[in-house]
């Protein structure tokens, strides 16, 4: 075997492994690929899922409002009653 020879099968050796290692990162590029559409598919599902949650703000807020003005009420209910009552109290006292 001559020098020429070894080189020659060093140099095709080289180039066997370096495609074979190109081979496998094409390989796993298109399995990356595949994967990030699926999870691209995934992540539109969970945001139209999870839409109703950022609105609980809003729920909160108006549910908020709501109390106050319920509280309101009861407040000028009890305002009605007292006065009603003392109304009440102050004929049957005389």
């Amino acid at each position: 075997m001559t020098l020429w020879t070894a080189g020659f099968l060093v140099g095709l050796i080289v180039v066997l492994v370096v495609a074979a290692l190109l081979i496998g990162i094409l390989q796993q590029a298109m399995r990356i690929l595949s994967l990030a559409k699926t999870a691209s598919g995934v992540v539109a599902d969970i945001d139209i899922n999870t839409r109703s949650v950022w609105a609980l703000r809003d729920t909160n807020t108006v549910a908020s409002q709501i109390l106050d003005g319920a509280r309101a009420i009861d407040d000028n209910a009890s305002a009605v009653v007292a006065a009603v009552s003392h109304e009440t109290q102050t004929e049957t006292a005389a």
